[in-house]
């Protein structure tokens, strides 16, 4: 097995680091020594440390984004007019599956994905571009044409919340449960309630103003 390169060691320990102790708790210097590689290795391959975010978050991000888009044609291929349920799971689906228990590289994306939500640094909100304004766009459209009683802003704001919950669940499932807590499911229950619950959120009336 190929020993993997500097940028490859570096994006690793990025993304460890980085899930753990935030952008603004995560020096280069500790990315660097995690990855066996010397001072200025950062500047060379990335070009800064911001860069080098945005090249974690992305590497994470993209395939969950690709298997949105496709999760998305397939279904429209289908009907013009997909259920909620449909496209919550057509949206969820991917985070489940990039974020599977039992595997590190699950807990890995799923503490990445909370900072993204979470971290108060720009440096952790900033890294998105096209491919990820197409997908927001994509699916807001999409429930739109569903739920056309939503505000654009809510309903953007219902579709982060599929980010959130789904990302913390399985958060949860990496994690070792609190004494006298329920541990949290691992398997295709935790899919299926996931997708009631979202569904039946994604639906509720418009909020009052």
């Amino acid at each position: 097995m190929a020993t993997p390169d500097t940028r490859t060691q570096l994006l690793d320990a990025a993304e460890h680091l980085f899930a753990e102790h935030g952008y603004r708790g995560t020096s280069v210097r500790a990315i660097t020594k995690l990855a066996g590689a010397n001072l200025a290795a950062v500047g060379y391959h990335f070009g800064s440390k911001a860069e080098l975010m945005a090249a974690v978050a992305r590497r994470v991000i993209e395939p969950i984004n690709a298997a949105q888009c496709a999760g998305l044609d397939k279904l429209l291929a289908r009907t013009p007019d997909p259920l909620v349920s449909e496209l919550v799971e057509a949206f969820a689906g991917p985070l489940f599956d990039e974020m599977s228990a039992g595997d590190e590289g699950g807990a890995r994306t799923s503490r990445l994905i909370v900072t993204i939500l979470s971290d108060p640094a720009e440096e952790a909100r900033s890294w998105t571009g096209p491919g990820e304004d197409t997908v927001r766009e994509r699916y807001l459209a999409a429930f739109a044409r569903v739920l056309p009683g939503l505000s654009p802003e809510e309903l953007w704001f219902r579709i982060r919340g599929i980010l959130a919950v789904t990302a913390v669940d399985r958060l949860e499932v990496h994690q070792q449960p609190s004494p006298g807590c329920t541990s949290p499911v691992a398997g295709e229950a935790a899919r299926r309630w996931a997708i009631t619950f979202l569904t039946a959120a994604m639906s509720a009336p418009p909020t009052r103003t």
